[in-house]
């Protein structure tokens, strides 16, 4: 940020009084602007014995295959989010929402949340961000294909979970160094 949203001054970069942490503030107003993690939210969409991917057709991973998942928007549950993202990626309607994967990936600023999902019915299609959608059983998941490693390790849990029926929600901390 270079300048004040409110009044279009120049920020800075200080540490404001009360605060222990540099923020960006205007030389003018004087306006603290706070940037925190954005939140990204998704499903892993179950149908009988298979999972439904999606096939990215948008950067960053364009051609790899992942689970539904976007930014919550304003005013917007974490869950509806998931859902929506489903609709919007897989042309999928989902229910019965359970948090199962959360991830905080500091390095990016980004916290991912996903929930397992029951896929209404075999009805998907590609959205505008995708390029295919496919259901796959475990044994023809693209394991060297998917986009993020939040997705194989959601899957990875998913399979081992199922084999006990139980459906804990996992939470790892992921920390990488920027490239």
């Amino acid at each position: 940020m270079k300048y004040c949203s409110l009044c279009g001054a120049r920020v800075e970069i200080k540490v404001p009084e009360g605060d222990s942490l540099p923020r960006a503030v205007c030389t003018e107003c004087q306006t603290i602007h706070y940037q925190n993690p954005r939140i990204v939210a998704g499903t892993l969409p179950v149908w009988q014995d298979q999972v439904l991917l999606c096939r990215r057709a948008i950067a960053p991973r364009e051609g790899y295959w992942t689970l539904p998942a976007g930014y919550l928007e304003n005013s917007e549950t974490v869950a509806a989010g998931a859902a929506r993202e489903t609709r919007e990626e897989a042309n999928a309607t989902v229910s019965n929402l359970q948090l199962y994967s959360v991830f905080s990936l500091p390095h990016i600023s980004q916290v991912y949340m996903f929930f397992r999902a029951d896929l209404e019915g075999p009805d998907y299609s590609s959205g505008p961000e995708s390029l295919e959608v496919e259901l796959f059983s475990e044994q023809d998941i693209p394991w060297d294909e998917l986009a993020f490693p939040v997705i194989t390790i959601t899957l990875q849990h998913y399979f081992a979970d199922r084999k006990t029926n139980t459906f804990p929600t996992h939470y790892e901390d992921l920390e990488f160094k920027r490239r």
